[in-house]
């Protein structure tokens, strides 16, 4: 069984990658190592990857479709993990561009790929697909309501998906994200850009004084919930079943904030008004990823990964000097 991963150097990808190298499954890795964040993280990823001999990697932009598909005639993949996207709520408003090209006309190349080659395909949503909402758990039959251009992506890629899960019968299943976090993660997302802020001394900005909450998914607890789904890449069908992957619990920012603030002494944080761009709480129902994959979870604790989270960055602050 060979997986490709797309945007393997990226948080998610990385993670993903890493986890099923160590189960000893072989994995073929693109990305366009773009600058979007911290290209020395990125770097830093994709240099433990290729320690494994199980893998490879290949520079790739999955927008371009020329390099995709010269890169798919001397391959042969069982799998395509398709995690290859524009991340960021924020600057989509800011260049709103990048996440045409990237997001839509990328994942468009994937699914011609998948409708020519045959190959089944698991691809990542969000979350923020839901926008606001005052019913929790959020279900995935929730009514979607995008609130950025990011999320309208997203969510246009789960409706692309499902047009060729119809018409062209290509398999296909969509993970929609809560809020995920860990070792290695991202640096414009809340825990990893709070402990910057802590070396460097600046200010940490919290939107809507610090009155949201969220679904924080650990990463490693992500990994183990979609694990059976890709070991039994088999059984996925055309009818492009889509899953919440969180912890099924929702936290107060100001808990996090506090959390992060014991490890640091850090208190350099200024609350501030509520930023539209941004909904006010995602609390996710992952019952039915559960049942599906008939996974047994034992979810980390929020404290402890929390802890991993810091000694990890503790170890690695020179990445981000």
């Amino acid at each position: 069984m060979k997986i490709l991963i797309t945007g393997s150097s990226g948080f998610i990808g990385f993670s993903l990658s890493k986890f099923l190298l160590d189960k000893g499954l072989l994995v073929e890795g693109i990305d366009n190592m773009n600058s979007y964040y911290n290209l020395k993280l990125k770097k830093k990823r994709l240099s433990i990857l290729k320690t494994f001999k199980n893998f490879k990697f290949n520079k790739i932009d999955i927008s371009n479709k020329v390099q995709l598909y010269s890169f798919f005639k001397k391959k042969k993949i069982d799998l395509i993990i398709n995690l290859a996207a524009q991340p960021g709520v924020r600057y989509s408003m800011i260049d709103p561009h990048s996440y045409f090209q990237n997001n839509i006309m990328g994942f468009a190349n994937i699914l011609e790929i998948v409708k020519e080659k045959k190959i089944p395909l698991i691809y990542s949503s969000s979350s923020s697909v839901y926008g606001n909402s005052r019913k929790f758990p959020i279900k995935e039959n929730h009514e979607l309501n995008p609130r950025n251009i990011y999320a309208l992506t997203k969510k246009t890629n789960e409706e692309m998906a499902q047009h060729y899960c119809n018409n062209f019968n290509i398999k296909a299943l969509g993970l929609r994200f809560f809020t995920v976090f860990g070792e290695w993660g991202r640096p414009d997302m809340l825990i990893i850009k709070f402990l910057i802020s802590s070396i460097k001394g600046k200010t940490f900005e919290v939107y809507n004084h610090g009155n949201h909450y969220r679904d924080f998914t650990y990463i490693n607890d992500l990994c183990e919930m979609i694990f059976p789904l890709i070991t039994n890449y088999k059984k996925i069908n055309n009818k492009n079943i889509i899953f919440n992957v969180c912890t099924g619990k929702s936290l107060h920012l100001k808990y996090i904030i506090n959390r992060l603030k014991l490890f640091t002494d850090y208190k350099k944080v200024v609350f501030k008004k509520y930023n539209s761009l941004e909904v006010l709480k995602t609390h996710g129902s992952n019952n039915k990823i559960l049942k599906y994959t008939r996974k047994n979870i034992k979810f980390t604790n929020i404290n402890n990964s929390l802890k991993y989270t810091y000694d990890w960055f503790v170890k690695n602050r020179n990445i981000f000097k």
